[in-house]
């Protein structure tokens, strides 16, 4: 069976092919099968405040206590956080996870650091 490409727009994995279109059950993005060989490279790497690069699915640890708008509590120094899903940081914030206790949150690469 052929490995398909991961989603250009969202970076699903979860991608599925229709006739000579690929398409993303995520994000519902389409494109020509054909065209996949146009260059994807990520101009874009999110780095971690050790200067690693950070990718899908990796364990994170939490450098410094992070306050949580509408929790009095906040995310302690040295919380891991296990399978991280980098974004485009239109928001400020360049990852998204789940934080145990605290449910989803976008965090910020500058203050984590790679398990």
């Amino acid at each position: 069976m052929r490995q398909l490409p991961p989603c250009p727009k969202c970076k699903s994995e979860y991608v599925y092919e229709s006739d000579n279109l690929l398409i993303c059950p995520e994000c519902f993005y389409e494109w020509n099968a054909e065209d996949e060989a146009i260059e994807t490279t990520n101009t874009n790497e999110v780095i971690d405040s050790n200067g690693n690069v950070l990718s899908n699915g990796d364990t994170i640890v939490i450098i410094k206590d992070l306050p949580v708008k509408g929790y009095q509590k906040a995310v302690k120094t040295g919380t891991k956080v296990k399978n991280i899903r980098l974004t485009d940081g239109s928001d400020g914030h360049n990852i998204d996870c789940k934080v145990e206790g605290f449910g989803a949150l976008g965090l910020k690469s500058e203050f984590v650091r790679k398990a």
